[in-house]
């Protein structure tokens, strides 16, 4: 994913800046406070109704690469204090970590009655010209400007920010007017590009992962031969089962165990930093088939309010990102938003975990509204699983372990593909907005028509 196809300017010049260095020699040196105002005053809307509809922009609304949500409305009245006020064309950018590090901020268009409120977790900024939205969004956007921001944010933990005064005062190099348009219509055609193919690969990834989710709910209710004979198994989302084959609540296949951290709040920082490994749901979440290592301990302290479960556990998340499920690749701690599961002599362990991914959305159904979605310990041992014999078990297991094992090996290629055209589109638009290639002679192509 190399720039280096792609031609500089004839002169350059010592920006003045340390972590710009040269910059084109026609090129100025320019604050942003200078070029776009930050924090529109929210006065403009007294114009305005209080019972008109704008746009309501939360956190998840604002997307990564430009993408942004907005079907959700509000009324202006319930919305005007407490929120950040926006307009059509602005350029809005989170400021709280991750938010920040994960490219999250757009330009804010189609806004309902042509104004928003958000998060107060964003900045926006409206361009003194017209002209230069594109730009600036390109130009916070690049990673010069994410890099040294994000390393400037103050604040502890969860809760670090990029203060107003850095982005107002951050210093950049400026190309006249028509060249900060033509650096911008080329990115548009060069980013649109690379977000078609990404978004192909997303697509092709979940086709994927609907793939791999049918295989093992049609392995572990159906078997492998399609010849046996098959019966009702009277649970709806067991349909027809193979004859042999066993109907058993969960509680009878397997010793369901509750985690344990007694203690409130959680977070106390003195029950931690010790050897004892300790994991919460966000580790079951992002593992695959193992849990193979951890990020937090506990010490003494926090071993004593917790409970310690042995390798080979299969455990499962109740709360938060309910359903999940992997198996302890050591052993370990874990709060009372997760159980673990013991099999029977009789029931292979490995086929009890893909017997649960198969479940992912009965678990969801089971679990109650009126306790935030989170299941216990009854709920679960109630459910009905379908057991055949333990052989048929493990050779289940190695049919889905191979064909699972070339699926995700396809969705690895795909994801790494994604990241690289994402690296490619990073290096484009920092290399543009900097100044280290020169795109005065690129011609948009007659065929494409996108905004600016």
């Amino acid at each position: 994913m190399s720039i280096i196809k792609y031609k500089v300017y004839a002169e350059y010049k010592d920006s003045g800046v340390e972590w710009l260095g040269m910059m084109p020699e026609h090129w100025e040196i320019k604050k942003i406070k200078f070029f776009a105002k930050l924090n529109p005053s929210k006065a403009e809307i007294k114009k305005y109704r209080d019972d008109i509809d704008v746009t309501f922009l939360p956190m998840e609304s604002i997307g990564e690469q430009g993408k942004l949500d907005i079907t959700q409305e509000k009324k202006i009245s319930n919305v005007s204090n407490g929120y950040t006020y926006l307009a059509e064309n602005d350029v809005i950018i989170a400021k709280i970590t991750p938010c920040f590090e994960n490219g999250k901020g757009a330009i804010a268009r189609d806004l309902k009655n042509g104004i928003a409120f958000a998060t107060t977790e964003v900045i926006p900024l409206r361009c003194n010209h017209f002209k230069d939205v594109k730009f600036i969004y390109y130009l916070l956007s690049s990673s010069p400007f994410r890099k040294i921001a994000a390393g400037s944010m103050y604040g502890a933990g969860g809760q670090k920010r990029v203060a107003d005064s850095f982005v107002a005062n951050y210093k950049f190099s400026l190309p006249p007017m028509d060249e900060r348009q033509e650096i911008a219509n080329y990115l548009n055609n060069q980013t649109s590009k690379i977000d078609t193919l990404i978004k192909k690969q997303q697509e092709l990834i979940a086709i994927l992962k609907e793939k791999r989710q049918a295989l093992i709910s049609h392995a572990v209710t159906k078997g492998l031969n399609p010849d046996v004979e098959f019966k009702d198994s009277g649970v709806e989302w067991l349909g027809m089962v193979p004859v042999g084959w066993e109907v058993k609540r969960i509680k009878t296949v397997a010793k369901i165990l509750r985690g344990k951290f007694s203690h409130r709040p959680r977070n106390d920082p003195s029950f931690y930093d010790g050897k004892f490994p300790f994991i919460q749901t966000g580790d079951v979440d992002r593992t695959g088939k193992y849990i193979t290592k951890y990020k937090q301990t506990l010490n003494e302290k926090g071993y004593a309010v917790s409970k310690e479960f042995p390798k080979g556990t299969l455990t499962m998340t109740i709360a938060a990102n309910i359903g999940d499920v992997a198996i302890l690749d050591f052993s370990a701690c874990f709060p009372d938003s997760i159980v673990g599961f013991v099999p029977q002599k009789w029931v292979f362990l490995d086929f009890l975990f893909y017997i649960f991914k198969a479940m992912k959305t009965e678990f969801l159904k089971e679990a109650p509204v009126n306790t935030q979605g989170n299941l216990n310990i009854d709920r679960i041992g109630s459910m009905l699983v379908v057991l055949p014999d333990f052989e048929t078990q493990k050779s289940i297991v190695v049919f889905l372990e191979l064909k699972i094992k070339k699926i995700d090996t396809l969705i690895k290629k795909s994801s790494e593909f994604i990241e690289l055209l994402k690296e490619r589109r990073t290096a484009l638009i920092s290399a543009a907005v900097t100044g280290q290639i020169d795109v005065r002679d690129w011609v948009q192509p007659k065929s494409v028509n996108q905004k600016t």
